[in-house]
């Protein structure tokens, strides 16, 4: 179903690799982006996976990137500098699909604390044009007045796929075994463009073909279908699940011909389906054999690579791939090499690895959203830390504030209240509600971090001295000012005895404290102490 109103030619052409289009899961919008394209060479195209936040926010890196807009770290900074340059009539005709926006509530989301919503992110331009694709009729009135509902079968559109998916056009002239395999089939593109795929491969008819679909084993497309019915999509009666059944095909071929493709699509359908980094997977042992394995996937229509060197798989694939590992009874098992592999190389949250993190966190977020109850799985919690700073580094503080609350609930069960690896945990979450502006309770927990740090490490220790810094921040910020200096002034005299009047963490406490008298209107402390910062920080530098 389409918001919008495009007009669709009946026929489909191979996406063009010289057409800078992210990869769509639907092959109707492959072939509303193309024909834009060719209709309107001058019309820039953008696509959107609208299945999470995470996703949409990638997505909205990347249009950034094409229109070279330079951004800031905040991740909502970069929706609105799109949405700002989008609305510019100067950027010329673009046209933006939205993908699977099913969820309304995901529109109705926050992406910052002033309360700006994704469906207000919107650009709006007389230049440009929005669509929407959604299996909800729902989202789809919601989103716009004007809906096209795309046909599930129609002939001579099946007709053209195919024509354009096989290599030996002479199996075309039989136009009765067309109509039987398509019918077979149920016209669904996807389920063509795999079983064309085979044919090609493997050199042979239709009809050889549709025989491999009968001897395919009943309960294993049986167990593939049901997650399908459970989406409300391609139900059929007294007959296989088409794509389960051509995927099912495919892939028996891809595990007996290369374990590592087969291995590799098993690994990806842990992830989000979307813009999958090619540095994420794991390694292969040489460089050929995985040239050779995402080939294999690629050819049977299972992934697509895009030049920014990351991978799509349709949706449904998606779907069949993991239902097929759930009833070989092996989902958890790849949930954990995946989870290990992505905590073994998530960076930290310093700033200049965000190009990377951004890139890796709606997989982190997809893998940490998995059913598995089990913390103890390989590096789940380390990975679980990391997202959640990587979230708060990225300006997304309510979103960091639920993974953090795990880490900290984890650590005081497994290492006790005052492990230091547990106060740090509470150190974090107290950054992220003092930067939701939760004064109260980020004082709370740095209050009971300080006296944790103070009996354990001594008062001298400099993660003492950091959390009373902290704390002390916090009273700022409510207008404590005399509860601030007091502290300030503990910090910066320790700081200069311990660490030296010259280290960086005695100079932030100086400058806090200057700032502190500021505000009290106490202008000549405030000048002798910012002197001295600053000639201290000279000193440093020379």
């Amino acid at each position: 179903m389409i918001s919008k109103n495009p007009r669709l030619k009946k026929n489909y052409q191979h996406p063009d690799p010289a057409l800078d289009v992210l990869y769509p899961s639907s092959l109707v919008h492959a072939e509303l982006a193309y024909r834009t394209r060719d209709n309107r060479p001058n019309c820039s195209v953008f696509w959107v996976p609208a299945t999470s936040v995470e996703n949409i926010q990638q997505a909205y890196l990347e249009i950034a990137r094409q229109l070279q807009i330079q951004v800031g770290e905040k991740m909502e900074d970069v929706v609105k500098l799109v949405q700002d340059a989008l609305s510019q009539e100067s950027t010329g005709q673009w046209l933006l699909i939205l993908d699977n926006a099913d969820d309304i509530d995901l529109w109705l989301n926050n992406i910052d604390t002033k309360s700006t919503r994704l469906i207000d992110c919107l650009p709006r331009s007389n230049n440009g044009s929005i669509i929407f694709t959604t299996r909800s009729r729902k989202a789809a009135v919601k989103f716009a007045p004007a809906i096209i509902q795309v046909p599930e079968k129609d002939e001579d559109v099946a007709t053209q796929i195919l024509k354009n998916s096989l290599k030996n056009q002479e199996i075309l002239h039989d136009h009765q075994a067309v109509f039987d395999f398509l019918g077979k089939l149920t016209f669904l593109p996807l389920a063509i463009i795999q079983a064309a795929a085979y044919i090609n491969e493997n050199d042979i008819s239709l009809q050889d073909y549709l025989s491999l679909w009968d001897d395919t084993e009943e309960n294993i497309i049986e167990v593939l279908s049901k997650d399908f019915e459970d989406e409300g999509r391609y139900r059929s009666q007294n007959q296989k699940n088409p794509v389960a059944t051509t995927w099912l095909i495919s892939f028996e071929q891809i595990r007996h011909r290369d374990k590592l493709a087969a291995e590799s699509l098993s690994f990806m359908s842990c992830l989000d389906p979307k813009m999958i980094p090619q540095s994420l997977l794991p390694p292969a042992e040489t460089k050929r054999e995985a040239l050779e394995a995402i080939g294999s996937l690629t050819a049977y229509s299972f992934i697509a690579k895009q030049k920014d060197q990351t991978f799509g798989l349709y949706r449904l694939v998606h779907l069949a791939t993991r239902s097929w590992l759930r009833a070989q009874k092996s989902l958890t098992e790849w949930i954990r090499k995946a989870t290990a592999r992505l905590a073994a190389i998530f960076p930290d949250h310093n700033p200049r690895n965000r190009t990377l993190w951004r890139a890796y966190l709606p997989h982190a977020s997809y893998l940490l959203s998995s059913s598995l109850e089990n913390d103890g799985i390989d590096g789940r919690l380390l990975l679980l830390e990391r997202f959640g700073l990587c979230l708060m580094s990225d300006g997304r503080y309510f979103e960091s504030e639920e993974p953090l609350i795990q880490v900290m609930e984890k650590r005081k069960r497994m290492l006790g209240p005052e492990h230091p690896d547990t106060l740090a945990s509470i150190g974090n979450l107290a950054s992220t509600y003092w930067n939701q502006g939760r004064w109260k309770e980020a004082e709370e927990l740095e209050v009971q971090v300080m006296e944790m740090r103070k009996r354990a490490l001594g008062p001298e220790h400099p993660d003492t001295l950091t959390i009373m810094g902290n704390l002390a921040s916090t009273y700022t910020n409510q207008g404590r000012w005399k509860e601030a200096e007091d502290l300030q002034v503990q910090v910066m005299k320790t700081g200069k005895r311990v660490l030296g009047s010259e280290h960086p963490g005695t100079l932030t406490i100086m400058g806090n404290l200057a700032l502190t008298y500021t505000n009290q209107g106490r202008w000549k402390e405030a000048e002798d102490l910012e002197v001295q910062v600053m000639e201290s920080a000279g000193g440093r530098a020379t």
